[in-house]
């Protein structure tokens, strides 16, 4: 069973002017769809074939290059479009705001931490909000498509919220100011599918 390109939740423009349409195209067509076809050609008639995204994931150290940076691809930016969304609340509500400020001592707090993760990850990367093996709200980093769900991942866990730091992802807009790309990530995070993707987690 292949793996398909899934469409946006809302139009490219939509997230303007934090996040320009042409690279929300781009991103989305020929990146996104880049990894959804070479993970298809990567795992066709292998026992991979009808697994889905997240087991793969799970054991990703079993399987090759290929398979790994481009399930990793696949996975990441389905989440990162779907915890995205034009003129959303500005914070989170509920137990993810309660926890958020519980865990890292206020939205501040986090925001600084996510976005210094985000800020220092060095060359290409994700950062991440995710739920850790024990249930608890964690920031981390990745390299490359790798993510948390990896079985070979520093900090392992199910991730609720992820930012694309590759230069593909802001390049166009914003050339090498990648901190001012994360200041404005944080004017269209969709805080209601990621409070969902955290009750689903834990």
């Amino acid at each position: 069973m292949a793996f398909q390109l899934p469409d946006l939740p809302y139009d490219f423009g939509a997230l303007e002017p934090y996040i320009d349409g042409q690279t929300m195209e781009i991103h989305h067509g020929k990146h996104h769809g880049g990894y959804t076809g070479k993970l298809n050609d990567a795992i066709k008639g292998t026992h991979l074939d009808d697994m889905s995204i997240e087991n793969i994931l799970s054991t990703i150290s079993t399987h090759s290059t290929a398979v790994r940076n481009n399930g990793g691809g696949y996975y990441n930016h389905d989440l990162f479009w779907k915890i995205m969304q034009g003129g959303g609340v500005q914070m989170p509500e509920g137990v993810l705001g309660a926890d958020i400020e519980n865990t890292f001592g206020g939205f501040e707090a986090f925001k600084n931490e996510f976005s210094a993760a985000a800020a220092t990850r060095f060359g290409s990367g994700w950062a991440w909000l995710l739920v850790d093996e024990s249930g608890k709200l964690v920031v981390s980093s990745t390299p490359n498509q790798d993510n948390p769900l990896m079985d070979l991942a520093d900090v392992k866990g199910t991730p609720i919220l992820g930012l694309d730091v590759w230069e593909h992802a802001y390049y166009l807009k914003y050339q090498n100011r990648r901190p001012e790309y994360i200041e404005n990530f944080f004017k269209v995070i969709n805080w209601d599918a990621v409070a969902e993707n955290y009750s689903k987690a834990k």
